[in-house]
């Protein structure tokens, strides 16, 4: 059988990186900052934001989204064994290496610069995602590998036929409401190591890889429809800026939330499925970005903040120090084979 690539996938994830990228240094310049473990400048920057405000309630379920349709993929020309095998290496490898190597690299800069005790912690910290991923492989391994074995069969219609219109979504969208409604998360944003985190990502995952099932259909729908699903995602995060002062009931988080991911699906479709030389060496990049990236997030802001300059300044000068460290590193990494391993990419 003929499978086509997906290009606007890699697309997405590497956008969805670096978002990542950009808001955790966003981070760095709110007063609360801190209170999670962020070196925060002494000079803030409140109006920052409202944009990461809009990003904030989709980019972590666009990952988790576009990990379902990964494994998709994945599974084209693995058994079940095989699957886990390759996910063991590429996943649960860099988890455990980065928990006891990379990660206490950014805790010792964040205690130093606080001038606290300076000691060896290990800590899952930001690769908590990796281990969601982990998980969601195992548990729901048995159900995409039904669906894989029997494409032409009563359940995967259905759900080609569910996810060929709208009303689709509004399944979607009713399970999310469901997990809200049930773990009442606050704030809704708190993903990392809470059940709220781990149960959106886990529907987030099997719905991704569902929208990958329903093939073509589900795609012409999202095209369809897209410029009504961003508009009203507009008009949700208006409402929930301006009424709600961000903190909207969870149910409404939820449809926002939907809304944006489904308009980035649609316009991620229509103008990234394509390839080249850039998507090649960012899409290999991107992995080894997310595992370093906030130590030298942490770096730069030890280096940048003392500085007087308007706090754009360095914002930027903290973007582009936590880039260009991670990107030197990734040169490095890739052209050593038994790091490579280490940081998730093919031997």
């Amino acid at each position: 059988m003929l499978f086509m690539r997906r290009y606007d996938i890699d697309w997405l994830r590497v956008i969805a990186i670096g978002l990542l990228l950009i808001y955790h240094v966003a981070i760095g310049f709110q007063p609360w900052g801190r209170m999670i473990s962020f070196i925060t400048s002494n000079e803030p920057w409140n109006g920052l934001w409202t944009p990461m405000a809009m990003l904030n309630v989709w980019r972590i379920p666009l990952l988790f989204f576009v990990s379902g349709m990964g494994v998709y993929f994945a599974m084209r020309q693995r058994n079940w064994k095989e699957l886990i095998t390759e996910r063991t290496m590429r996943i649960w490898l860099p988890f455990v290496f980065g928990m006891f190597a990379i990660v206490p690299l950014h805790v010792l800069v964040f205690r130093y610069y606080y001038k606290m005790e300076l000691r060896y912690i290990f800590d899952p910290g930001h690769l908590w995602f990796l281990a969601n991923i982990f998980v969601y492989v195992l548990v729901l391994s048995p159900v995409l590998f039904y669906f894989k074995r029997n494409e032409n069969g009563k359940v995967v219609q259905a759900i080609r036929k569910l996810f060929s219109t709208p009303l689709g979504l509004l399944v979607v969208i009713g399970a999310f409401v469901a997990e809200v409604m049930i773990i009442k998360p606050i704030p809704y944003e708190l993903y990392a190591m809470t059940w709220h985190g781990f149960v959106l990502g886990l529907l987030a995952f099997f719905f991704g890889f569902c929208f990958v099932l329903s093939g073509e259909r589900f795609i012409q729908m999202l095209l369809a429809w897209r410029w009504l699903f961003v508009s009203l995602a507009a008009g949700l995060f208006a409402l929930r800026i301006h009424y709600f002062g961000m903190q909207a009931p969870g149910y409404l988080v939820v449809v926002e939330s939907q809304l944006w991911i489904y308009s980035v699906l649609a316009f991620g479709h229509k103008y990234l499925n394509h390839t080249g030389k850039v998507l090649q060496y960012l899409s290999a990049a991107a992995y080894p970005v997310y595992i370093l990236h906030m130590f030298f997030l942490y770096l730069g802001s030890v280096l940048v903040f003392p500085l007087a300059i308007p706090v754009q300044l360095q914002f930027v000068l903290v973007l582009l120090f936590t880039l260009g460290g991670c990107l030197g590193s990734y040169e490095i990494i890739r052209r050593i084979k038994w790091v490579r391993v280490l940081f998730g990419m093919k031997f």
